[in-house]
């Protein structure tokens, strides 16, 4: 009968132990938590380092996630603020999930399909995050479009991150917020980089996996400026040969490559129409190099930028604001 006693005492307490692991209140500070899918950090999933963390916090909060395959599909909701999710090793840590739009969903009536917008492997919709040396996957099969980052907060950072997935691959889906992508990979199939937001991306690498189109900007009218690419490199899987670096998805779609290293599988015209308007589609070129970089056969409702129009557009200009957010440390 003691025996028993002291074993249910036991459990018990490791039950008021592992409670108090999960309070949020215990995690109130600016210290690191660390996540190990192997069991030797405070969490196993990111998911829960990520329910622990305060709401609007005015400290910077780090989430230090060791080497591991993690199959999550995570929010990073619109209370959470200052949150750097940090991968041990961009290669081996790995945040995955398998959503596709055509899967069939049993919690919605007639049979309705899950759609292109609720299918990320993460979605962001805090301002202020920073995800670093991740890499961030939809591995689905190609049986319809597949997010693996969707984006919804402002001043949201992604530096030496990997992007993985096939059409669809970024959303950046709400107008005037503002993201910064540093030295990533990112690649897909069709549309693979689309939305409406303000988006700088430097350093990074593009791969197209299939003949199709890079970007599918949706810039409201009111927005001057939408995606930047700057000293990045467009290149191509074996067999591809026909890619356009964009085709507008709303009538004032605006995309501009500047300093880029474009591989011979961009078309001679570069851009596609998707039958909108000529007149209001925002369509740029500047200083360009690689076999896919002559012009003289561009789309002529296009634009080469002059030297003196290309020095204005910096992530300062574009983001409309003098503070540091977007320096990496």
């Amino acid at each position: 009968m003691k025996k028993i006693f002291f074993i249910l005492l036991t459990l018990m307490a490791s039950t008021q132990m592992f409670a108090g692991a999960i309070n949020s209140k215990d995690w109130d500070n600016a210290d690191t938590i660390f996540v190990d899918r192997a069991g030797r950090g405070h969490f196993r999933t990111i998911a829960e380092a990520i329910d622990v963390c305060r709401a609007f916090m005015d400290y910077h909060k780090v989430i230090y996630v060791r080497k591991g395959t993690y199959k999550e599909k995570l929010i990073i909701p619109s209370f959470l603020t200052n949150i750097e999710i940090c991968g041990e090793d961009v290669n081996e840590t790995i945040i995955t999930y398998d959503d596709h739009a055509n899967i069939v969903d049993p919690q919605i009536p007639n049979n309705h399909k899950l759609g292109t917008f609720a299918t990320y492997t993460l979605k962001v919709e805090g301002n202020d995050i920073v995800i670093k040396n991740i890499t961030i996957e939809n591995n689905a099969e190609k049986l319809g479009q597949a997010v693996a980052l969707h984006t919804e907060g402002d001043r949201i950072k992604f530096i030496n991150c990997r992007i993985l997935g096939n059409q669809d691959t970024i959303y950046t889906g709400v107008e005037n917020t503002r993201l910064y992508f540093d030295g990533c990979f990112i690649e897909g199939t069709t549309d693979f980089i689309f939305g409406s937001s303000i988006a700088w991306f430097e350093g990074c690498t593009i791969l197209n996996k299939s003949n199709s189109y890079v970007t599918a900007a949706s810039t409201p009218k009111s927005q001057p400026y939408g995606y930047v690419f700057n000293k990045c490199k467009v290149i191509a899987a074996e067999g591809v040969d026909k890619c356009y670096l964009g085709r507008p998805w709303r009538q004032h779609a605006y995309t501009l490559f500047m300093n880029c290293e474009l591989g011979k599988h961009i078309t001679a015209a570069g851009w596609n129409d998707w039958k909108k308007d000529h007149a209001t589609i925002r369509y740029m070129e500047y200083n360009n190099h690689g076999e896919g970089a002559d012009t003289s056969k561009r789309a002529d409702w296009s634009r080469q930028l002059t030297k003196k129009e290309a020095q204005k557009i910096t992530p300062d200009v574009i983001f409309n604001t003098t503070s540091q957010w977007i320096i990496t440390k």
